[in-house]
């Protein structure tokens, strides 16, 4: 008998998916160590019952892992799920860092280093809960914005010509589970049941509009025209409301050129998972230098972070004044673990 593994679910569509599996990397975890699912979200496998069943939210990552007498070879298999929608990924880097460590790597078969991200002081935690607390919020989660990521009839248009399959896949998957649910050829609770219509109610909001899209206003139906403005209200504020101040907060709270200053911790896997869906929504790549990214982001919101702190380019012995988030973005796209994995 095999000794039982972790398994993560995960998506590499999902941007706390990407900031477990950039844990892992900077961990030191080998492939072999943690089992990996791909769960295809455009397809609806995260409403399936038995996903379901892992995670009733339905949002990935998550993560089962064996109870601690199950890692004897001749004990029962035995796994819970981790998962704690409140801290959504929080819960699996900080379990990832603390089972890997430089004291313990019990039945790891990486020679790697195994570095510890936890934060060392209490002013440390707390900067880290603070950095942590403003890219978890509800309404600047990447996952989110890409659903919202058009302020205009142009990019609507663009937009919906990018997300409406996926989109369409998924509401096709929440109505073939209903069904088959109705129909008795699926077992689903009351509860799972509920699930499915909420998420559908949600999803033909948001089909109906890109439904549309191609169509100027004038010929729209009313209904149309006020889903349609309700919409661009919805993004302008999350763009250019929550996430400038977002950005505007990581700038001041963040030391430099990561989180907590020259040690990478468990802030920076998080953050820099953010930091590269949002830019890549406004348009940039997870290849651009830290200047271009920045840049890219300040154009598509509208404003200009403060330049606060001192960077030093070593091939040119300059010093130059920079935001701190493009400092942040230079550190860690220059990574093996970024380069990896981006």
């Amino acid at each position: 008998m095999s000794v039982p593994k972790a398994v993560l679910y995960y998506s590499s569509n999902s941007v706390w998916s990407c900031a477990v599996l950039l844990a892992l990397e900077e961990k030191g975890y080998a492939d072999d160590e943690v089992d990996r699912k791909i769960v295809d979200l455009d397809k609806g496998d995260n409403f399936s019952v038995s996903f379901l069943r892992l995670n009733i939210k339905g949002t990935v990552p998550t993560l089962v892992v064996p109870f601690q007498d199950s890692l004897s070879v001749d004990a029962e298999r035995r796994y819970k799920a981790l998962i704690d929608p409140k801290v959504r990924s929080r819960a699996i880097i900080n379990f990832l860092d603390q089972s890997r460590s430089p004291l313990s790597r019990t039945r790891t078969t990486s020679t790697a280093p195994a570095p510890t991200l936890t934060p060392a002081t209490i002013a440390f935690t707390a900067t880290t809960e603070t950095i942590l607390e403003i890219i978890h919020a509800e309404d600047v989660s990447p996952d989110i914005l890409a659903f919202i990521n058009a302020q205009d009839d142009v990019t609507l248009k663009t937009f919906a010509t990018n997300i409406t399959p996926a989109i369409a896949g998924r509401q096709k998957a929440l109505a073939e589970c209903l069904s088959d649910a109705e129909a008795g050829k699926i077992v689903a609770s009351a509860k799972v049941k509920n699930f499915w219509r909420e998420k559908q109610i949600e999803t033909e909001q948001l089909l109906a509009v890109l439904l549309v899209a191609d169509k100027e206003e004038a010929a729209l139906e009313s209904a149309d025209k006020t889903r349609r403005a309700e919409f661009f209200i919805k993004a302008k504020a999350a763009w250019g409301v929550k996430v400038k101040g977002a950005c505007v907060k990581l700038n001041q709270e963040i030391i430099g050129p990561y989180a907590l200053g020259d040690q990478l911790s468990t802030a920076d896997v998080s953050l820099a998972a953010w930091m590269r869906k949002v830019v890549i929504l406004a348009g940039g790549t997870a290849g651009n230098d830290g200047a271009t990214a920045i840049s890219t982001l300040e154009s598509y919101i509208g404003f200009t972070l403060a330049k606060n702190y001192q960077a030093v380019d070593a091939r040119e012995k300059e010093v130059a004044m920079v935001s701190k988030l493009e400092a942040f973005w230079q550190a860690m796209s220059s990574r093996s673990s970024w380069k990896k994995m981006y």
